[in-house]
Parts: structure tokens; C-alpha cells; sequence
């Protein structure tokens, strides 16, 4: 299995750490975020992983040579330009191999207890070219999907705001949060980037794209228990939750 790391964003919430350390070193417990992800992921039998740097990019890839983590790990330089999840995706999709098939997206900012496996399976026995990880946690954005799980598409909570514009909601709607996890295949890649090109774009724009052929659609876990370590406040919450993780 193969997997994607996001582990380019400039951390801002993480503030003053991330004024001299990317955010995907952050660390719960006396380990690194991005260590916690790599380890989680190959447990699951991850082997090849493409890494997607930007934010003190160097430290990142020294990190990464100063490990032995048994695994195959490639490195998607964006030092040139932040692409965002949607531009970082094409620009690594080179690296990617997806002629072996689907890749499982993962935030390096994100602790859970979500069952890759188990995701990655849908998805090869589905019709989705991209299948999301979504559950019913509280959030102040939510997915929108019908009752066959397909994406239709998103809620703002707090303005009460809707996309793609002109999004007419439906009585047997589900709103789902997403979870930053994902699995797509190389179709899908292919479509986005003739959408959008080589610019930068985060993939939520693709995923409700009026102009989308792709199918894309929802994989609900329940009792998802998941942490976006993204602020300083999460830390410590994240230590409580997550010891230290099995070598």
C-alpha cells in the first residue's frame, strides 16, 4: 500500500514553534507528528510513502534520513511554491505509481484511530475513484452526501453557507465531518489535473467541482476518534489521548 503525507503547511496556528520548525515536527508525547503518522500508517502495511515538503523543508528530509523506518520514503519538494493538498497531490503524482494502484492521502497533522484497512478495502470494491473518511464528530464544516454516500456537497456551519453555488439541499441528505484522510486513484488525479492544472488549489475545490466526472464518495467510521494537532491547545489533548507509539 502507498500513501501520501501532507507535510508542507506553514503551521500558523502553531505559532512561535512553526517560526522556526515545520509543523509535521511538532511533537505529542516526545515524538514527532510525522513519525507518529509514518509508524500508524505502516502498521496498517503501508511500504512506499511520497512525503510533500515546503515550511523548513530541509529539516523535514534531515529528519526523515536520521530514521530508519523500514520503509521506501520520496520526497515532493515544493520548496518553490506551497501547491496546497489539491496542487501538492498533481505535483507528486510522478511519484506516486498509481499504475499499481490507489493512494491513501493522510494530513500529517492528524491523530486517529481510523482503520486504514479498512477504508483502503471500500475503496477497491466501490465505484469511487475517491473515497473520503468522514464521521459524525463535531465540526463547524460537514460534508454533504446522499443516501449512497456520494458526495454532493458542503456546509459552512456557522454562516450557514453552501457549495458548489446554487446547492440545493435535500430532506435525505447526511452531513458528515471529514476526517483529512483519504484514498484516491490515479483517474481521479488525472481529471484534477486537467481541471486545474499546475497551480496551487486545495482538493476540497476539485471534490465540489461542478465540472467533476470522477465519483467520489464517503466512508463512515464510527466512534472515529481524531485530533488535528494544528493549534497549541490540541497538544496536550493529543498527549492524553496518545501514548507513545509501538516501534
Amino acid at each position: 500500500m502507498k500513501a501520501m503525507i501532507y507535510a508542507a503547511g506553514l503551521g500558523t496556528r502553531l505559532k512561535p514553534w512553526t517560526d522556526r520548525h515545520p509543523k509535521a515536527l511538532a511533537e505529542v508525547g516526545g515524538v514527532p507528528m510525522l513519525e507518529r503518522v509514518i509508524l500508524g500508517l505502516k502498521g496498517f502495511g503501508v511500504d512506499r510513502f511520497v512525503i510533500n515538503v515546503h515550511h523548513f523543508a530541509s529539516q523535514v528530509v534531515d529528519f526523515i534520513e536520521s530514521k530508519e523506518f523500514g520503509v521506501e520514503i520520496l520526497i515532493s519538494d515544493e520548496s518553490d511554491c506551497l501547491l496546497d493538498t489539491g496542487g501538492g497531490l498533481v505535483r507528486a503524482k510522478g511519484l506516486l505509481d498509481f499504475a499499481s494502484g490507489p493512494v491513501v492521502l493522510h494530513n500529517a497533522d492528524i491523530l486517529s484511530n481510523a482503520d486504514i484497512s479498512c477504508l483502503a478495502e471500500s475503496q477497491l470494491h466501490s465505484s469511487n475513484h475517491g473515497l473520503l473518511l468522514v464521521s459524525d464528530r463535531e465540526s463547524t464544516r460537514k460534508l454533504i452526501f446522499d443516501t449512497e454516500m456520494n458526495l454532493r456537497g458542503w456546509h459552512d456551519l456557522r454562516a450557514d453557507a453552501y457549495r458548489p453555488n446554487g446547492f440545493e439541499a435535500s430532506a435525505f441528505d447526511r452531513e458528515y465531518a471529514f476526517s483529512g484522510i483519504h484514498v484516491v486513484d490515479g483517474e481521479m488525479v488525472e481529471e484534477m489535473e486537467n481541471l486545474f492544472g499546475n497551480r496551487k488549489f486545495p482538493i476540497m475545490d476539485y471534490y465540489l467541482s461542478e465540472s467533476r466526472r470522477c465519483k467520489v464518495g464517503g466512508h463512515f467510521q464510527r466512534n472515529l476518534e481524531l485530533i488535528d494537532i494544528g493549534k497549541p491547545e490540541s497538544l496536550a489533548w493529543a498527549e492524553a489521548l496518545f501514548g507513545q507509539p509501538e516501534s
